[in-house]
């Protein structure tokens, strides 16, 4: 099984731009029980179904698989209300890559970056743009974020 190790990072304000057009996401969950999140996403041409597992740490597993675009539009009618919206930019910082997301719709005005590890005890180098960690604070997960969105904190 895939194993995903996630650290997740509020950014401050003004530091961090945008440096590419990104890629704009809609994402759903079919389900969003604590033990399994089933996710399905589109990013353009390309759709995709996500399952993971409850967090240890920051650590869980994650099993995603390309789907047809058909069945993601119409799995993402049968998703949870509100859909996660949001541009995806990839960053590379000191040879690691960062995903910064900015959130739009109901999530609008919340921007994460995220860096997959390939271990919890990875040291990595923190851009001058990085803020606070939120890991651990399961509001800022997106499967969260589509029951109580930032709009409503």
């Amino acid at each position: 099984m895939a194993t995903e190790i996630e650290r997740k990072f509020l950014l401050k304000p003004g530091l961090w731009q945008p440096t590419g057009p990104g890629r704009r996401m809609a994402q759903g969950y079919l389900s969003r029980d604590p033990d399994r999140t089933v996710r399905v996403r589109v990013v353009g041409d390309d759709a995709f179904m996500t399952v993971k597992s409850r967090r240890r740490g920051i650590s869980r597993t994650e099993i995603e698989f390309a789907i047809p675009l058909e069945h993601a539009r119409d799995l993402l009618l049968l998703c949870h209300q509100p859909l996660i919206d949001k541009t995806r930019y990839e960053v590379l910082h000191d040879g690691m890559l960062w995903e910064v997301d900015v959130f739009h719709g109901a999530n609008d005005g919340l921007i994460v970056a995220e860096i997959e590890l390939p271990s919890e005890d990875t040291a990595f180098a923190l851009p001058e743009w990085i803020g606070e960690e939120v890991s651990h604070d399961m509001r800022y997960t997106n499967s969260n974020l589509c029951a109580v969105p930032f709009s409503e904190w």
